[in-house]
C-alpha cells in the first residue's frame, strides 16, 4: 500500500465502532495506533476507552484521555451562542461544534508524537467526515487522513460485528442486531437519528429521549431563575458564579426538570441528503433565549439586525465544518465586538418544555432602554412627537412619487 503511515492518532470512543477501527488500522496497515478520547460532557464513563485500548495492545503513553469540557464551552459553544446561530433556523449545532476541537486537539497530538496520520469513524454519508477532515487539513494541510468507513468492506452490522469476534473484540448485547438508532452525546446536546427515527412521519418514541423529562410529565409549578450575563457570556445562574461547563451543566439539569430543548427536525446534510433527528438541548435552549433577552436591552438597533442577517451564514459554516476558516473568524470578530456591552441579568419562566424571558435589566452603562422615552405618560420633554410627521414625510416621498405615477 502506497504512502503508508506509520502512526494514526485516532477518534476513539471505546464503542463497537471505533475499537474495529482500531484493530482495522492495525492489520491493514501494520501501523502504530494513538487513541485519543475526549472528555465532552457526554456523561459516560471514559475509563472503560482506556481499558480496551490496552486490551488492544496499545501502551499507556499512546492512550489519551482528556477532560476537555471548560474549553469545549468557553471556546467553542459559548462564542457561537454570541452568535446566536441556528442552522436552518432551528438546530443549536450541538454535534457540529464538537468536532473543531477533538480535530484541533489529534493534531496536536499528532505533532506532539511524531504521527503522520488521523483517524475518525465517520461514515460516508454523514456530516461529520467533512467536519473532522476540514478541521485536519487547516491545521495541518500535510497531515493523511484515514477513513475507514470510506474503505473497508465491512458494509453491515453484521460483517462489523463478525469482525470484532474474529478479533476477540468485546461486542455488547446490546449491539447484537440491529441498534434502533444510533446517539451522540455533549455538554450541549445529544442527537438521535436512524432506524426508528427515519420515517418522518412517525412520532418519535418516547424511549429515544434521554436528556429531557416528557413535558407533559414535567412540574406542574414554574420555576423561575436568572442569568447574569458579562460581555455576551453567562457567569451566573441566580447570582452564583459559574464556570462557563459548570454554568451549562446547570441548567441542563434545570431543563431536563421542565423538558426543555426538544428538537424534531428533518435537516440537509452538508453532503446532499435530508435527514430526520432528534436533538435534545436543554441547558443550550434556556441559554440562547435567554442571551436574546439580554441583547434586547443592551444591542443597537443597527448591530441587533445586522447579527441576524449574519447568524445563518455563521451557522452555515459551522455545521458545514468550517469552523476553522477565514470567513467564520472575520465573522467571529464582528459579533465579538456587537457583544462588548450585552451585559445583565435576564429573568426566565421554565414550565412545561417552554423557557419564557419574563425580566431583563441592565445596569445604565449597558442599557439602551429608556422608561422616559417609551412611556404613554408624560415625558417630560425627551420625545417630541411631532418630530415623528417630518420622519414619517421622508420616508414616504419614493412611496408618494410611485403612487403618482401609478396614477
Amino acid at each position: 500500500m502506497t504512502d503508508t503511515p506509520k502512526k494514526v492518532v485516532l477518534a476513539y470512543s471505546g464503542g463497537l465502532d471505533t475499537s474495529v477501527i482500531l484493530k482495522w488500522l492495525q492489520t491493514e496497515y501494520g501501523c502504530e495506533v494513538i487513541t485519543f478520547t475526549a472528555d465532552l460532557g457526554q456523561g459516560e464513563e471514559l475509563e472503560p476507552a482506556r481499558r480496551k485500548a490496552e486490551a488492544m495492545g496499545i501502551p499507556d503513553k499512546h492512550i489519551f484521555i482528556e477532560d476537555l469540557r471548560e474549553e469545549f464551552v468557553a471556546d467553542y459553544v459559548f462564542p457561537m451562542m454570541r452568535a446566536n446561530a441556528l442552522y436552518e433556523g432551528l438546530y443549536l449545532l450541538g454535534t457540529s461544534i464538537a468536532r473543531p476541537l477533538i480535530s484541533k486537539r489529534q493534531i496536536e497530538i499528532a505533532h506532539k508524537l511524531g504521527a503522520d496520520a488521523v483517524s475518525h469513524g465517520a461514515t460516508g454519508k454523514g456530516n461529520d467526515q467533512v467536519r473532522f477532515e476540514l478541521g485536519y487539513y487547516a491545521l495541518d494541510p500535510d497531515i493523511k487522513v484515514i477513513a475507514p468507513w470510506r474503505e473497508w468492506d465491512l458494509t453491515s452490522r453484521t460483517k462489523l460485528i463478525e469482525f470484532a469476534e474474529q478479533h476477540q473484540i468485546a461486542v455488547p448485547k446490546d449491539k447484537r442486531g440491529e441498534a434502533p438508532f444510533s446517539t451522540d452525546a455533549n455538554l450541549l446536546h445529544t442527537s438521535s437519528e436512524g432506524k426508528v427515527l427515519e420515517d418522518p412521519w412517525e412520532e418519535t418514541p418516547d424511549y429515544v429521549y434521554s436528556r429531557t423529562d416528557n413535558p407533559e410529565d414535567a412540574p406542574d409549578t414554574p420555576e423561575y431563575i436568572t442569568i447574569d450575563f458579562e460581555h455576551g457570556d453567562g457567569v451566573a445562574i441566580n447570582g452564583e458564579p459559574l464556570s462557563p461547563a459548570d454554568l451549562l451543566a446547570k441548567l441542563n439539569d434545570l431543563g431536563k426538570t421542565h423538558g426543555i430543548g426538544r428538537l424534531d427536525l428533518v435537516e440537509n446534510r452538508f453532503v446532499g441528503m435530508k435527514s430526520r433527528g432528534m436533538y435534545e438541548t436543554p441547558g443550550g435552549t434556556i441559554y440562547h433565549i435567554a442571551h436574546r433577552g439580554i441583547e434586547q436591552l443592551t444591542l443597537d438597533r443597527g448591530a441587533a439586525h445586522l447579527k441576524d442577517e449574519l447568524a445563518p451564514r455563521y451557522a452555515e459554516l459551522i455545521y458545514n465544518g468550517f469552523w476553522f476558516s477565514p470567513e467564520r473568524e472575520m465573522l467571529q470578530a464582528a459579533i465579538d465586538h456587537s457583544q462588548r456591552n450585552v451585559t445583565g441579568t435576564v429573568r426566565l419562566k421554565l414550565y412545561k418544555g417552554l423557557a419564557q424571558v419574563v425580566g431583563r435589566k441592565a445596569d445604565v452603562a449597558f442599557n439602551l432602554y429608556s422608561e422616559d422615552v417609551v412611556t404613554f405618560e408624560d415625558d417630560a420633554g425627551s420625545y417630541d412627537q411631532r418630530d415623528a410627521e417630518g420622519f414619517i414625510k421622508l420616508n414616504a416621498l419614493r412611496l408618494r412619487l410611485l403612487g403618482r405615477r401609478k396614477g
